[in-house]
């Protein structure tokens, strides 16, 4: 469980207790997340010790006193382009710094290492990252780097061995959470990843974990990750093991917690879940639409992530009949078929036929559209009408300049609109494409390309996300700057580049 684990690999505001606190409420550093991540220079009991013995440090004290304690480790953030380099030679060469080789696991450090190569985002971003690296492995995989691709799942899998699940990243402060669960696609990816027979088993326990909880449920309860609705089906949210600010983003958690009327711990919680989400911060966890002081995450049913486990328990069903497992895969059979049963009840607007997020404690489908509505088309859940519904509203509605839009509300936020996102042009396109909606997933896949293709131009730079109604530079908002790398941006770019030449 999450919780074992963080006792195994405690994060650093429980190792550095008040330092940490000190550390991050004197704002240190610009970005709260460079302080989880410095690598101790001694034992976390010394430092502390040290440090309550030093007594009261001003700012700049306590500056010197981190220096001399702990040793940076610097982002990727600048990553100058060689002169005459293309797109594609740029991302080529980019996998040399962004794929890492693993090393020994340091006693104090935040860094998880998985025993095998792992990709990581860039900038600010010096771990691996759980749905991240799906589409990074698209663009490795094309690039006819396979082996690493493959060693980077075989890294995940160690990971659900070690923990029972994957974490959100490679830090001792993502332990209470995962991520959208995309191991099972990445093992197909990577025909098998090598690990045999062994898959299974691994999807098994990973299955279990986002199930947690659900035996016993009564109707209008939830448990952890788990919520049973009152006609007895389960679906799925989002959830962390703690409420408490997160180390990696702990003064503006503080800030927000303190600004409003909500109890600390249950502001905590909903920021964790919604990190979990991937899409940390979007309009869709908002209880107002616009400030994340209202932020409700674990009372929304999400489309996208119950389109996944609906997908992950088919991919166990399938695998399950293969190695002869009829008892599993007529388990697993029926729990996807309640699940979708449960998808189309809860998930859907009967009117009008599209996807769409649910919350559970009001009982009410919540506003849209997201992009997130394409996912049962991504995975193979929708039929021919929701299909050709989903792409009406995405064509007349978050179709842009850029490719597609991540919702229609403007928030601040940096899940929100003016931005769009690789991995949601890659779902779109990809899911647009299986039903026959070619023209649309074709235009989608251009209008990114060229947008990217254009800004590279201009900056020598690939961005994490894009202003998509502009489509003239990097995107904004959210909680941290802008970065630049970016490991799923240079995925998709390469494996729609492909796709758009086969």
């Amino acid at each position: 469980m999450p919780s074992d684990a963080t006792a195994a690999h405690p994060p650093p505001s429980a190792l550095f207790e008040e330092l940490f606190e000190h550390v991050q409420a004197q704002r240190i550093f610009p970005d709260s997340k460079t302080f989880p991540d410095l690598i101790p220079l001694e034992s976390p009991e010394i430092i502390l010790d040290r440090y309550r013995r030093a007594g009261s440090l001003e700012r700049d004290q306590l500056r010197r006193f981190v220096s001399d304690h702990f040793r940076h480790v610097a982002p990727t953030e600048h990553l100058d382009c060689p002169p005459g380099q293309d797109l594609v030679g740029r991302i080529q060469g980019l996998w040399n710094v962004f794929v890492r080789q693993p090393a020994p696991e340091l006693a104090h450090g935040s860094l998880i290492q998985t025993g095998h190569a792992y990709v990581v985002p860039g900038g600010r971003f010096m771990e691996a990252y759980y749905w991240d690296s799906y589409f990074s492995l698209l663009g490795l995989m094309v690039d006819g780097r396979e082996a690493e691709a493959v060693e980077i799942v075989q890294g995940f899998a160690s990971l659900i061995r070690r923990f029972g699940f994957i974490p959100n990243g490679t830090r001792a402060y993502y332990l209470g959470r995962s991520q959208p669960p995309l191991f099972y696609l990445m093992v197909e990816m990577t025909h098998g990843a090598g690990l045999g027979e062994e898959a299974l088993s691994l999807l098994v326990r990973e299955h279990a974990f986002w199930m947690s909880g659900a035996d016993g449920l009564s109707p209008g309860h939830a448990d952890r990750r788990v919520v049973r609705l009152s006609d007895g089906s389960l679906l799925n949210r989002y959830w962390d093991d703690f409420a408490r600010p997160r180390d990696e983003s702990y003064a503006e958690d503080r800030a927000l917690a303190a600004a409003g009327q909500r109890p600390e711990h249950d502001v905590y919680r909903h920021l964790r879940a919604g990190a979990e989400s991937g899409w940390d911060f979007s309009s869709r966890w908002l209880d107002d639409g616009s400030n994340l002081g209202s932020i409700r995450t674990t009372a929304i049913l999400p489309i996208d992530l119950n389109a996944f486990l609906w997908s992950l328990e088919r991919s166990i069903e399938t695998r399950a009949t293969l190695q002869g497992d009829r008892v599993l895969a007529d388990r697993y059979g029926a729990m996807a078929a309640r699940r979708a049963k449960a998808i189309r009840t809860w998930l859907r607007d009967d009117l009008t036929a599209v996807f769409c997020d649910y919350d559970w404690e009001l009982g009410e489908r919540r506003p849209g559209p997201t992009a997130a509505l394409v996912t049962p088309l991504f995975v193979g859940l929708a039929d021919l009408d929701e299909a050709a519904a989903a792409a009406g509203v995405v064509e007349t509605s978050l179709l842009r300049a850029g490719g597609l839009v991540t919702s229609l509300v403007h928030s601040g936020q940096q899940w929100d609109a003016p931005n769009g996102w690789a991995p949601l042009q890659w779902i779109a396109v990809m899911g647009l494409t299986r039903y026959g909606h070619t023209a649309l997933a074709e235009t989608i896949a251009d209008r990114w390309l060229a947008m990217v293709h254009r800004v590279f131009d201009q900056t020598g730079q690939f961005f994490e996300k894009y202003d998509v109604e502009s489509a003239a530079g990097g995107g904004a908002g959210g909680e941290y700057i802008p970065q630049n790398g970016f490991g799923w941006t240079n995925g998709v770019t390469l494996a729609l580049l492909h796709w758009r030449s086969s």
